[in-house]
């Protein structure tokens, strides 16, 4: 029986397209299973350095602040630091009390550190606590995404919305931008994958010709988004 975290098979720092951990975690509203928590959701697992810190409190308000607009995309937030759930309840008391937010999101106590362990948020050169990690998992459990900041600066809470805005729309078999939906050549128009045959390089030009699709040239076509 686990105590706090409990992992499923091998246990080895996950990357990009493979699936995410199972792991069973303590955290604010019981004990739950990753991924399984959120079957047929994405999830954006994110960790905070620790609880009663300034640039964390401003973190947890602007994601429950943003809580709607996750959940409109099938997402849902759980939250993870190396800190007990008594701490955690305290801490989402004290914001509600004095800045008025409820936190509704799940907060994961990894109190002995063992999944921030494994999920590489742990770094040597800044002491015991994680790092602000943020692992975007689609509904079908694979990791889509992993981002790393330093713990002395905040996320940019939209930008993690635009990019799981971005990451099912690739899913239509486009790619994004740089800035999507708003990029300095196409503005809000999705890249059309390049040509990888003869054939399919003729057949981009005879498209943008009939006005199908934009392109500077074949290797570099865009679309508006249907």
């Amino acid at each position: 029986m686990c105590e706090d975290v409990c992992f499923i098979g091998e246990s080895k720092m996950p990357v990009i397209g493979e699936k995410f951990p199972e792991v069973e975690v303590k955290t604010t509203q019981g004990t739950i299973k990753l991924p399984e928590h959120f079957k047929d959701k994405w999830f954006v697992l994110f960790s905070h350095p620790a609880d009663f810190t300034p640039v964390c409190t401003t973190e947890f308000v602007a994601f429950q602040k943003r809580y709607d607009q996750f959940r409109e995309l099938n997402a849902e937030l759980i939250g993870l630091s190396i800190d007990q759930v008594f701490s955690h309840l305290k801490w989402i008391e004290w914001i509600k009390d004095n800045l008025d937010v409820d936190i509704e999101f799940p907060v994961i106590a990894d109190d002995r550190g063992e999944l921030a362990e494994i999920l590489g948020m742990v770094s040597p050169y800044k002491g015991n606590n994680t790092v602000r990690a943020v692992f975007v998992v689609d509904d079908k459990g694979v990791i889509r995404a992993i981002l790393y900041y330093p713990q002395e600066t905040g996320r940019n809470i939209d930008e993690i919305i635009r990019l799981v805005k971005a990451l099912q729309t690739s899913d239509k078999g486009v790619a994004l931008p740089a800035n999507w939906p708003n990029n300095d050549i196409f503005e809000d128009k999705v890249i059309v994958p390049p040509a990888s045959t003869v054939e399919e390089m003729n057949s981009r030009k005879e498209a943008a010709k009939r006005g199908e699709i934009e392109c500077l040239d074949w290797w570099l076509c865009c679309k508006k988004l249907e």
